[in-house]
Order: structure tokens, then sequence, then C-alpha cells
């Protein structure tokens, strides 16, 4: 069995070093092209492409991959593998492979088809989240489902957290799903259309925390969205990002700090508070909340609002 496995980011690396270890034949990774980081913008590979590169497997980097299918026909792969690759496949694409294209999908479908199934965990407060290994169709993610595999998620889980399990589970899917398509005793369960969830692409207005909802909602979402792109407010008129925070007791009118110490920055929210034990100013480094209140950046009395005043 010879296998493409496309991907990008470092979600999509641990699979493939399952297959690879599991003695799976990749004959090729495909992935997104370098882009600028950081001020200088230094042009970077994907950790797909750099891990590929490292163990030796030839990489396409192609900016839009329906453009690209007689060279996905020329590498002569029986299938496809995708995990988090960012782009959509027209049939043409999914044509290409004689024995299809199976995604790797870090949600129990068909709960939380699309771009963020794992925030969306941690943001629902999901008991258990799980990977489903799916062949994949035109749909977005409504694909024949061959295996499916639950992970629960911890009350300390941020969406950082949870994907390492995630990639990890979803590495051990995909080789138990391909050995079964290779010994012929692979079989397929359709989703139920009427169970099933969206989630779009994080944008940055998701992000901003509201501290008039309950402590649990906005402890949820600080935590669904670290370590990237990160839940954030304002304190004095400048920007603060928030690492993590769990509920905590206390009163006051929302957003309002009600104890800092060493122990944290405890804000109010509509029922208690929430206690910020990590976070960074605008500018800054993340720290921990007590080296924050040591540096005076907050203090007992200040408000942390949703828009810049």
């Amino acid at each position: 069995m010879k296998i493409v496995y496309a991907g990008a980011p470092e979600f999509s690396v641990a699979p493939l070093k399952k297959l690879l270890e599991e003695g799976f034949c990749v004959a090729a990774v495909v992935t997104q092209p370098d882009k600028p980081v950081g001020r200088k913008a230094v042009m970077t590979p994907t950790p797909l492409s750099a891990f590929a590169r490292g163990a030796g497997i030839p990489v396409y980097a192609f900016p839009k991959i329906r453009e690209h299918v007689s060279e996905l026909r020329s590498l002569g792969a029986d299938l496809m593998v995708t995990c988090a690759y960012g782009q959509i496949l027209t049939q043409e694409v999914l044509d290409a492979f004689p024995m299809g294209v199976y995604n790797i999908h870090a949600s129990l479908l068909p709960r939380w088809r699309g771009a963020s199934p794992v925030q969306h965990a941690v943001l629902s407060g999901d008991p258990v989240t799980g990977v489903t290994v799916m062949k994949t169709d035109a749909g977005l993610d409504t694909g024949d489902m061959l295996l499916r595999r639950e992970l629960p998620v911890l009350p300390e889980d941020t969406a950082g957290s949870l994907s390492e399990k995630l990639s990890a589970l979803g590495g051990e899917c995909i080789a138990e799903a391909l050995r079964a398509l290779q010994e012929g005793r692979a079989s397929f369960e359709k989703q139920d259309g009427s169970l099933s969830t969206l989630c779009k692409k994080i944008r940055k207005e998701d992000c901003a925390v509201d501290f008039s909802e309950s402590a649990a909602t906005v402890c949820r979402l600080i935590r669904a969205m670290a370590p990237a792109p990160l839940a954030y407010a304002y304190l004095n008129g400048k920007l603060v990002n928030f690492y993590f925070a769990e509920p905590a007791e206390g009163c006051g009118r929302a957003g309002e700090v009600v104890r800092a110490d060493k122990t944290g920055i405890y804000v109010a929210a509509a029922d208690g508070a929430v206690r910020v034990t990590e976070l960074q100013a605008e500018g800054g480094k993340k720290m921990r909340a007590a080296d924050f209140v040591n540096g005076r950046k907050a203090a007992v009395g200040d408000v942390f609002a949703k828009e810049r005043t």
C-alpha cells in the first residue's frame, strides 16, 4: 500500500510518525507553502514539511492542490491520508487515488464538522471528544466513518494540551484503519446528519473575553483559545492575552480585579470569579500571574474590559 500524506500543523506530525514506525510506505507528503513568520518575516516551512524533509520524504507544497491533480496521479499512490491539511479537496483530487482519501478528524463525527473541532470541544464543555477516521467525500466532513475512538476532555485541558493527546490518538487510529483496509476487513458507518454540529475557523472577535458571562464560560473560552490565537481583554486600555484560568470564589462588578497576589489574579464574573494564572501583557512575554502582579500591571480595583477604552 503506497500512501500520500497531506497535512500542515504540528497536529499532523504525530500520525505521520506513527505510520512510518508501523512500516507503512509513505511516498510523499503534501503540505502548505512556506509562510513568513515573526517580525522579520522569515519564510518558514510547516511543521509537517520540516519533519518530512528530515525523514527523507519528498515534500510538495501546493498553493492549490486542485491545480496539481496530474502530479498527484504521477506518484502512483493507492490512497491519501489527510490530517488538518487546510485545503478543500475537489472530486478530481479524490479520484486520483484508487483506494480513496481518508481523513483524521479531531472529533467524534458528526459532532464538530469543520475547521476548529478541538477548540469547540473545550469551548462547549464537552466531557468527551475523540478522533474519527473517515473516507473523504465532496462534503464538509460528511464521509463514511471507518473508525472512532473517544478521549475524555479534562477540566484542566486547553486546546493545546487536548490537541497533543488527539494527535497521538490520531496516529493510533490511522494505523489501525489502514491495517483494516490493507487486510480487507474494513467496515464503514454512515454519519447521522441530523446530529451534526458545525465549527468555523476561529476569528479574532471570537476570542474577546466578556466577564459578564459565567465564570465557567469565561474559563472555557480562555482554555479553548490557548495557546493560540489566545483569548483577550483590555486592562487600562492595553490588550492582555490569557493562557489559563479556572473558576474561583469572589464577587464584584464584571471584569473587576477583586484579588491579586501570588496565587493569581481574581476577576469578577457573572457568578463568582475567574482565577487567571498565566497571561501576557501587550508587547510582552507570557508570565505567571504572580509576576504580572509584582510588575504592577494589575491591582485590586482594576477592570478588564471587552473593548479598548
